[in-house]
């Protein structure tokens, strides 16, 4: 039989292997990406992760982008994904509560990315934003500052969440009361960057100040430009991801790295040993973010 295969140049009809084994080699992925927000940059690095990692295992992935942040759109390209019998999928949902999970995917399996599930039990992958942002906020305090501003996204997903309940603990485990004004929970924009380090550093004499996440970083670090005040000698800064951008700054950057890549290197992983081990627990997989000093702090 081989040889005569060979003989006839047989290739190997992998529609027709699918059918066969119930499998199509094919894994659907969701992110959220609006047209404004650089933490595409984010979800892009996470997305060349799964696909390397899945290219090794004979799989493909089909991409699906939430660029209107709507949980009816999300729910629409899940059951797009349902009607192509992808075998698993990976989603970094805008959901608050993903109950709807339950009713809405069939038979595969499920992992999250950057931000855990609440209402629906799967395997998650996650930075570690607790423990970035608690040290951020350590180090600006080691260095003597004690009015530290905060400006964050929403606080709906478990990614500013964690984020923000680092920046509580940090302060009080060093014995720093919390002060509601100087936090501001902003829209994740670089207009709210801006407006948000605006109204801090002018109503609140801060000498420090963290945010979440990359695009409030562009809009803080713009007004700060803008009105020549000085970093890190009137205000200290530490952002959130680390992008090209964070070191041609003056002075560059001091950020919060993730793993983007690693994490969609990972989400994969899981998710191939999932198919094959359906009934196995579980799991939360944290991987570790790391603080990159520069000149801002």
């Amino acid at each position: 039989m081989q040889k005569a295969m060979k003989l006839l140049n047989y290739q190997p009809n992998s529609v027709a292997r699918s059918l066969r084994n119930q499998k199509t080699n094919t894994i659907g992925l969701i992110v959220p990406i609006l047209p404004s927000d650089t933490s595409n940059f984010f979800f892009m690095n996470v997305a060349q992760g799964i696909q390397n990692k899945l290219k090794d295992h004979g799989y493909h992935f089909l991409l699906s982008t939430n660029t209107t942040e709507s949980v009816h759109v999300e729910k629409e390209q899940i059951r797009m994904f349902n009607s192509k019998q992808i075998d698993g999928l990976i989603i970094a949902s805008i959901a608050e509560d993903l109950t709807f999970l339950s009713e809405l995917t069939t038979n595969y399996p499920i992992v999250f990315v950057d931000r855990r599930a609440k209402g629906f039990s799967a395997d998650s992958v996650v930075a570690d934003g607790y423990g970035g942002s608690y040290g951020a906020v350590k180090t600006l305090i080691a260095k003597g500052h004690r009015r530290i501003g905060l400006i964050t996204g929403g606080l709906g997903i478990s990614t500013s969440e964690e984020r923000y309940k680092g920046y509580c603990e940090a302060l009080e485990d060093h014995g720093i009361l919390y002060d509601h004004n100087l936090v501001k929970i902003a829209r994740s924009s670089f207009e709210s960057g801006y407006e948000s380090a605006k109204q801090l550093s002018k109503e609140q004499k801060i000498t420090a100040l963290f945010v979440t996440n990359n695009v409030l970083t562009m809009g803080t670090v713009c007004y700060l430009q803008e009105q020549k005040i000085a970093i890190p000698d009137e205000l200290a800064v530490i952002g959130f991801d680390d992008y090209d951008w964070t070191q041609i700054t003056a002075p560059p950057l001091s950020v919060i790295r993730q793993p983007s890549y690693e994490i969609g290197e990972k989400a994969a992983e899981i998710l191939l040993h999932r198919i094959d081990h359906p009934d196995k627990k579980y799991e939360e997989y944290r991987l570790n973010t790391h603080l990159i000093l520069r000149g801002s702090c």
